[in-house]
């Protein structure tokens, strides 16, 4: 039978299907990797935007003049440094920060790849019936 002959007989179908204790088991997995993907995904932004914040930071102080201190925040206090001490600060931050995103990243991807997983073989026995997609 094909299904595009039958549009009818397949959406009664897929209305009719059972859900197992599995399938639950499933959809389950799927919501909750779902939230960790968008609570991820939202701390990559955040990351990834600081990330940005301190590659122009580093620009900006190679302009400054060195014999200069400059004013380093930390926490919510200013403090004078020497412009060589702060670059270096500045580039130890950002070489945790951007590993910190690839972690992120590799993290949304492993997640992401769970999901399609779980997609395909709920989508396989739900079809129409499930909406697995964000909207």
């Amino acid at each position: 039978m094909s299904s595009s002959r039958f549009p009818l007989l397949q959406r009664k179908e897929e209305r009719d299907a059972e859900v197992t204790w599995e399938d639950q088991q499933r959809i389950n997995e799927f919501s909750k990797l779902n939230t960790r993907y968008e609570r991820l995904d939202d701390e990559y932004k955040r990351e990834k935007e600081e990330d940005e914040y301190l590659d122009d930071l580093i620009m900006e102080l190679e302009l400054l003049d060195d014999d200069e201190p400059i004013n380093y925040k930390v926490g919510d206090v200013f403090i004078k440094m020497a412009l060589e001490d702060a670059q270096a600060r500045v580039q130890r931050d950002k070489s945790r920060l951007s590993t910190r995103v690839g972690g992120l990243d590799a993290e949304l991807a492993a997640t992401q790849a769970k999901m399609d997983d779980l997609k395909k073989v709920l989508y396989a026995k739900f079809g129409q019936a499930i909406n697995l997609e964000k909207s």
